[in-house]
């Protein structure tokens, strides 16, 4: 089970990261932006797909590789890819769709409504999404390809999907089965693990209640907190062990226990 770190943004400051600021000592509070995969001898699903160059640079992000590119060097071509979960739309999440040619794909209903529903109206609402990656779903949909996950959905055995809301209104979670047992990508539910050490929320939202309480289904799905894997957080390069000596801060394994 991999991270992938595909972009990074060392310009954030500290103060962005939380939805409550007024206690927080501002500085530097770098992101960093991910893809995930989990393999075994059946299957191949891949945890979200970033976004393109283009689109990268465009929100002042600097681009590290392109993330169908990186799943290939970690050992499987997109054409192999079987299963891919949506965690939600957003631009850093839902790019690159239509380079899986055969793959299906697992989003909850209420993110694509939400996408494609009268809150786009609002410009602030919609710009976490882009409408070029949203057209590309509706067209995944319209080819059978497309699939609804539930409020627990299994996608193949040992991986399961979790709505929780909160970040967006169909934001889910993905638990997958290790050797080390039940890990927790919490994607945006859990963008830093400030955001739960200090039980306080980043500020891209739709549901706050609903984001704080999503904190606890991460704890209840995961075998313990060092379990769960933040969504953003640059740490996660560094409590995990290297997939790849020879590429430093490329790509790390999930499954097996963390380093620091």
């Amino acid at each position: 089970m991999f991270a992938l770190r595909y972009a990074t943004n060392p310009k954030r400051r500290t103060v962005s990261n939380f939805l409550s600021n007024a206690d927080l000592h501002d500085g530097p509070m770098p992101m960093d932006y991910f893809v995930w995969l989990a393999v075994n001898d059946t299957h191949a699903v891949v945890i979200d797909s970033g976004m393109t160059q283009a689109a990268c640079e465009a929100r002042g992000h600097t681009f590290l590789c392109d993330p169908v590119a990186g799943l290939a060097q970690l050992g499987v071509a997109p054409e192999k890819v079987a299963q891919v979960v949506v965690t939600h739309l957003h631009y850093d999440h839902a790019g690159n769709l239509d380079k899986f040619p055969n793959a299906h794909f697992h989003i909850h209903p209420a993110e694509l409504g939400h996408a494609c529903g009268p809150y786009m109206q609002h410009a602030s609402l919609r710009r976490p999404y882009r409408v070029d990656q949203i057209c590309t779903a509706l067209r995944l949909l319209y080819g059978d390809r497309l699939h609804f996950t539930a409020e627990s959905t299994e996608i193949v055995p040992g991986i399961t999907s979790h709505w929780v809301g909160g970040h967006t209104p169909g934001m889910q979670v993905v638990r997958v089965l290790t050797e080390r047992g039940m890990v927790v990508l919490a994607s945006d539910a859990m963008h830093y693990y400030a955001n739960l050490e200090r039980r306080n929320p980043f500020p891209i939202l739709v549901d706050t209640l609903a984001y704080i309480t999503a904190w606890d289904q991460l704890l209840a799905l995961a075998d313990s907190v060092d379990h769960i894997v933040a969504g953003h957080d640059p740490k996660v390069m560094a409590l995990y062990p290297n997939a790849a000596p020879d590429r430093p801060g490329f790509a790390v394994r999930l499954d097996l226990p963390p380093v620091a």
